[in-house]
């Protein structure tokens, strides 16, 4: 039930996704949050929204560590009296997809080599001024680490990520 990705294969094995719905009130995400850290397991990513029922929130969290140990956090996470679903997901069972935002300082001679990066990736430019860049991507999140990583030859000002988002095909419910 792992999800199977991760910026260097070394740790692959190791990094999962679980998406939660859960009741949107007060305090939920501290008690989802604490039954992370009472395993040991660190969040990596975070992502709440509203859901198409306004009483409940999606929470979809990555975060690295034992798939025993993940295991039992996704079980006692359906306990927490405002959970109403947990799940892990795996590469296969569910659509996978990260926004990212780089700003990037342009000179005229890197402008042509981001632009080419910009064409190969899919990305888009949402912001220019003479000597800066903010790009916009959306992407698996190996796919993004990718662009990032070519990015890095030219100057990264800034960088955000929206942490995964995921939803199951099928009839499933994530």
């Amino acid at each position: 039930m792992a999800e199977i990705k991760k910026k260097n294969s070394a740790s692959s094995k190791n990094m999962h996704t679980v998406s939660l719905m859960v009741a949107n009130k007060p305090g939920v995400l501290v008690r989802i949050a604490l039954v992370f850290a009472r395993r040991g397991f660190n969040i990596d990513s975070l992502v709440v929204s509203p859901s198409v029922n306004p009483r409940f929130s999606r929470m979809t969290i990555t975060a690295q560590g034992d798939p025993a140990t993940l295991e039992q956090i996704v079980k006692q996470s359906a306990k927490l009296v405002d959970v109403i679903h947990s799940s892990e997901h795996t590469p296969g069972d569910a659509i996978e997809e990260e926004l990212a935002l780089f700003k990037v300082a342009v000179k005229p001679s890197t402008k042509a080599g981001i632009q080419k990066l910009i064409k190969k990736f899919g990305a888009h430019t949402a912001d220019r001024t003479d000597d800066r860049m903010i790009i916009e991507i959306a992407g698996t999140t190996s796919e993004l680490d990718a662009f990032e990583k070519l990015l890095k030859k030219y100057t990264i000002v800034e960088m955000v990520r929206s942490g995964k988002l995921v939803m199951t095909k099928g009839k499933e419910q994530t």
